[in-house]
């Protein structure tokens, strides 16, 4: 099934090199949007089943658009393609609902195969934003540090799909939080389970929660 996608940048060559990439490998571009609210108005329009979306635009930025994104078009993944690193901006366009957050360095095919992975329920997440992601999530804000035992075998996704069940969420209640299905969190507890060599949510937890 050909995934449909709307481009969202504020640079036309941009936006026509990342076309031509996509529709080059199965994708089928719907549209195109310069800005946060051409994008908005685009999603709701178009019902996209992937937004690729920069951060840096004028007006209205990526940051802001993307919850209103996700309002207009809410059965489309939205997946951040940015240039900066930044640490806010990273958290903030995962809490506002974003399904992956890439960097513009990776290589086109790397790009591809994320996109492709989140059609398919993955999150995405470029290898640098990964490690800085779990990076904050051992050190804890707060709370004790993932054991690595737990935190280098698991997705980012994953691992925040067993720190939500930590948090005593059930499934629907995940899926909320994470803007994913419930089908989808079903996937990643079992993948989990598997990757720890457990065969419950309650030893998974277990895991998390031992103190060396």
């Amino acid at each position: 099934m050909t995934e449909r996608i709307l481009i969202v940048d504020d640079h036309p060559l941009t936006r026509d090199a990342l076309a031509g990439l996509l529709a080059q490998n199965g994708f089928e571009v719907v549209g195109q949007a310069a800005s946060g609210a051409e994008a908005i108005a685009s999603a709701g329009e178009l019902a996209p089943d992937l937004v690729l979306l920069d951060l840096s635009m004028p007006e209205m930025d990526g940051l802001t658009a993307l919850p209103q994104i996700r309002a207009a078009a809410p059965n489309a993944e939205v997946v951040v393609l940015t240039a900066a690193e930044d640490e806010t901006n990273l958290l903030g366009a995962i809490r506002a609902g974003a399904a992956g957050y890439l960097l513009k360095s990776e290589p086109p095919e790397r790009i591809v195969a994320f996109l492709r992975g989140v059609a398919q329920g993955d999150a995405a997440l470029s290898g640098a934003v990964a490690r800085r992601l779990l990076d904050q999530v051992r050190e804890g804000g707060g709370r004790a540090a993932v054991p690595d035992a737990v935190a280098h075998v698991l997705s980012a996704r994953e691992l925040e799909v067993l720190l939500l069940l930590d948090q005593h969420l059930g499934t629907d209640e995940i899926a909320a939080r994470l803007f994913i299905s419930e089908h989808t969190v079903r996937s990643h507890v079992k993948s989990l389970l598997a990757k720890l060599n457990v065969s419950s949510r309650r030893e998974a937890l277990e895991k998390l929660n031992h103190r060396r």
